[in-house]
C-alpha cells in the first residue's frame, strides 16, 4: 500500500510578482535621480529657463560667506551656431541665457569671461560680442572682465574685445586679427576618376566658389568681389577692437591700456603673445585668472564674493530624447583636442594654426 498523505502545495509566486515591482520602482528612481547625479554633489541653486534658452542651474565653484556674486561665463573651444543639446541650444544660446540670469539677479555684481578659444565662425562671434557689449550697456552696468587660457586668438579676441577689462597670461596666444574663407577645388580628381559636371545656374557667378570648376578658371571680377566680401567682415573685426577698447580707456579712466597708434600694422594675421598684445594695448594686465577675480571686485567696489557658473540642467527627458532618438547617432573619441570642422564657403575668425 503507497504511503497516505496529502499532495504538496505548490508554492505561490506572489513574492516573485512583488520583487518584479520593486526592481521596475528602483530602476524608475534612478533614472529620475540621473540629472541630479550628472550635475555633481555640489550645492546647486535655482533652476530657470529663460524662453528660448536652456534650462540652467546655478553652481556655486567658491563659496565666500559672501552675499556678492562674480558669475562666470565660458567661452571654450571652437565658437559654433551648432547645436550642443537635444534642444537644440547652441554656444550663443547658453551664453546669452546666462547674461539674462547674470542682469537679473541682484546680487551678481560683475561677470568674468573665460576664454580659450581659437576662434570661429564669423555670425557666432559677432553675437557673443555683441551680447556682451549690450549686457554691459545695460542701466545697472555690470562690469565684465575677461580672462585669457592659454588660447584667446581671432574669434577668442574677438568676443574679448568688448570687455571692460582683459586679463592675459604673459604666455597666452592671442591676436589673429583677421577673416579667411577657403573653398577645395576637387576638379583635377574628378577628371582622373571621368566624372564630367554639368552645372545650371542662374547667372555668371553663382559658382564662382564651386569645387567642380577648373582650376585657374576664376575671373579677376569673381577674385575681386570675394575680396571685397573678405574686406568688408575685416573691418568690422577691427572696429569691434576699436570700439571695445575705446570703451574700456573711458570707463576705466586711465587705468588699463590704450591702443598704439600703429596696432592696425598687427592686426594682419599675425599671432600675438600675452606679453606682446599687453605692450600693443589689446589687454590690459597680465596675470591669472585670480588676477582677473581681484580686479572684477576692485571695478564693482566689493570685497569679497562667491564665485558661481550657471551650468545647463540636464533630467530624465533629456534622457528619454536620448534614447528616443537613434537614428544620425554618431560614435565620438576623445583625442584631447577639438578638432575644426570647417565648411567651404563659410567666413571665419579663426587662428590659421587650426588649418591643417
Amino acid at each position: 500500500m503507497p504511503p497516505s498523505g496529502t499532495p504538496p502545495r505548490r508554492r505561490s509566486r506572489g513574492w516573485m510578482i512583488f520583487a518584479l515591482l520593486l526592481l521596475v520602482l528602483l530602476a524608475i528612481s534612478v533614472l529620475f535621480n540621473l540629472g541630479h547625479l550628472v550635475t555633481g554633489f555640489v550645492p546647486v541653486g535655482v533652476t530657470r529657463t529663460y524662453a528660448g534658452g536652456p534650462r540652467l542651474e546655478e553652481v556655486i565653484k567658491e563659496d565666500n560667506n559672501s552675499s556678492s556674486k562674480i558669475a562666470l561665463l565660458d567661452v571654450d573651444g571652437i565658437i559654433t551656431s551648432q547645436a550642443l543639446d537635444q534642444g537644440g541650444h547652441n554656444m550663443v544660446h547658453v551664453l546669452k541665457a546666462q547674461l539674462k540670469r547674470a542682469e537679473e539677479d541682484e546680487k551678481v555684481k560683475a561677470v568674468i569671461l573665460k576664454v580659450d578659444s581659437p576662434g570661429g565662425e564669423v555670425l557666432a562671434s559677432d553675437e557673443i560680442a555683441r551680447a556682451l557689449a549690450e549686457f554691459q550697456a545695460k542701466p545697472r552696468g555690470k562690469p565684465v572682465v575677461c580672462s585669457m587660457g592659454s588660447l584667446a586668438a581671432s574669434g577668442g579676441y574677438y568676443v574679448s574685445a568688448p570687455c571692460r577689462w582683459i586679463v592675459a597670461n604673459d604666455l597666452t596666444i592671442t591676436g589673429s586679427i583677421g577673416v579667411i574663407l577657403s573653398t577645395w577645388n576637387y576638379r583635377g580628381l574628378m577628371n582622373k576618376v571621368g566624372l564630367q559636371p554639368e552645372t545650371f545656374k542662374s547667372g555668371k557667378h553663382k559658382d564662382m566658389l564651386s569645387g567642380s570648376r577648373e582650376p585657374g578658371s576664376m575671373t579677376q571680377e569673381e577674385r575681386d568681389m570675394v575680396q571685397a566680401l573678405i574686406n568688408e567682415t575685416y573691418a568690422k573685426f577691427t572696429n569691434v577692437v576699436a570700439a571695445g577698447r575705446e570703451s574700456a580707456r573711458q570707463k576705466n579712466k586711465g587705468q588699463g591700456r590704450t591702443l598704439k597708434r600703429d596696432w592696425a600694422v598687427y592686426a594682419d594675421g599675425r599671432i600675438l603673445s600675452g606679453s606682446a598684445a599687453f605692450d600693443l594695448g589689446f589687454v590690459d594686465q597680465l596675470g591669472t585668472f585670480e588676477d582677473a577675480v581681484r580686479r572684477a571686485k576692485a571695478i564693482a567696489g566689493i570685497r569679497t564674493a562667491n564665485l558661481i557658473e550657471y551650468q545647463r540642467r540636464y533630467d530624465i527627458s533629456d534622457l528619454f530624447q536620448i534614447f528616443g532618438q537613434t537614428e544620425g547617432k554618431v560614435v565620438k573619441v576623445d583625442l584631447g583636442m577639438e578638432a575644426p570642422k570647417l565648411q567651404a564657403g563659410q567666413l571665419y575668425f579663426l587662428s590659421p594654426m587650426f588649418l591643417r
